[in-house]
């Protein structure tokens, strides 16, 4: 096909050889987070390079995520469509980063780590923002982000990210694999981390120290113990509180351990308090002496919550109807991501992408050709409903 279904200025071939060359960047999530060294020459090596080929304008903020900017700086209605560089570690994958194209009774697929979560996505809003640029009088503000997290828990580059913009968008798209659906809800999520300390003894005498293990067995008991169910949204459910990380110190034999870290995970309604989810945590972990027991407020992410008539799902819906396609499924996803930090910045702003979410993280991800076509149709169609009228 010389061009992707007749609505885009971009071939099926070139949508198809970004997403392979993404795939073969490993830029995978490690401890240094959006700092990592592979997230940010995947931008430099892979990205920017395509969109100065592509000729679209860029920059990057300090953070290192880019930033291309269309239309009007000054206008009524503005645009966001945020794509993500980083993606979950290879793991057990077989050949992550291969990219290869294969073929099965439903048709052409690109395989490789992240292409079904961020980087099939990615190149889908590419193709749609350079035929924004081709073909469309944008007479909003058109923004397309690739920010430098995708795995991290915290809206740090989104934050960078607004504050390079100097504005927040009316609509953000979160540009990631959910099958093609909108997320019209999202949990938020706050990590509370609890430590709590003892006295290091030898485990021939414990009597002579005091064990922090057995303190943060009752830490966990207490503060398990917390209601967290008092609400219930209905599309999300009931809140959750999970703890996820423990550990202790000193790592040495026969040592009764003077030190252990728990991590709880709380997940968030839209609507709910993070510091009053955060307080009644820290107050259950108060088990007293003889532990001394400190509560930190961790990562943090905002819940987000679309109107089923809003504005964003009128762009898509419409845009989508503009291009003979479907409008857009809906869904509510569990997971925490940039979406409520926008929508607490006053947009209307969910995910939505090509790429099946049940997908990501599998150790055979793939994405099929036909899903990144439409997905950047999809785009193009709302990009032209909303900033084209």
């Amino acid at each position: 096909m010389s061009e992707a279904d007749g609505h885009l200025s971009v071939a099926t071939k070139d949508i198809v050889e970004w997403t392979q060359a993404f795939v073969r960047h490993p830029s995978p999530q490690t401890e240094r987070f959006e700092h990592e060294p592979q997230v940010q020459s995947f931008i430099a090596q892979q990205v920017v390079p395509l969109v100065q080929a592509l000729g679209l304008p860029w920059r990057r903020d300090p953070m290192g995520n880019l930033l291309v900017e269309l239309g009007p700086e000054r206008a009524d209605r503005s645009l966001m469509l945020m794509a993500y560089a980083m993606t979950h570690p290879a793991n057990r994958m077989p050949n992550p980063y291969a990219g290869e194209v294969i073929e099965d009774s439903a048709g052409s697929h690109v395989r490789g780590r992240g292409v079904s979560e961020q980087k099939g996505a990615l190149a889908a809003a590419l193709a749609a923002v350079k035929t924004a640029a081709d073909r469309l009088p944008v007479r909003g503000r058109l923004v397309f982000t690739v920010s430098t997290a995708g795995e991290t828990g915290r809206h740090d580059a989104a934050i960078s990210i607004s504050d390079a913009l100097g504005f927040a968008p009316r609509l953000a798209v979160i540009v990631i694999g959910t099958t093609n659906r909108v997320a019209l809800a999202n949990k938020g999520r706050v990590d509370v981390i609890v430590t709590v300390r003892g006295r290091a003894s030898h485990s021939g005498t414990p009597w002579m120290g005091v064990n922090a293990i057995e303190g943060a067995r009752r830490v966990l008991d207490r503060v398990l113990a917390v209601d967290v169910g008092g609400s219930r949204h209905p599309g999300l459910g009931h809140a959750t509180l999970t703890p996820t990380a423990v550990r202790s110190w000193p790592e040495a034999t026969h040592t009764v351990q003077d030190e252990v870290r728990l991590v709880f995970d709380r997940r968030l309604l839209p609507g709910d308090d993070p510091q009053a989810a955060f307080a009644a945590i820290a107050a259950a972990a108060d088990i007293g002496e003889p532990w001394q027991v400190k509560t930190e407020f961790g990562q943090f992410m905002y819940p987000a919550e679309i109107a089923p008539d809003g504005a964003f799902m009128r762009a898509a819906s419409g845009g989508c109807r503009r291009m003979g396609l479907q409008p857009p499924a809906t869904f509510h996803c569990h997971g925490a991501l940039d979406a409520g930090f926008f929508c607490f910045k006053g947009a209307e702003s969910g995910m939505w992408g090509p790429g099946d979410l049940e997908q990501w993280h599998s150790a055979d991800e793939r994405i099929a050709v036909s899903d990144l076509v439409a997905g950047a149709v999809s785009y193009v169609g709302m990009i032209e409903e909303y900033l084209c009228p």
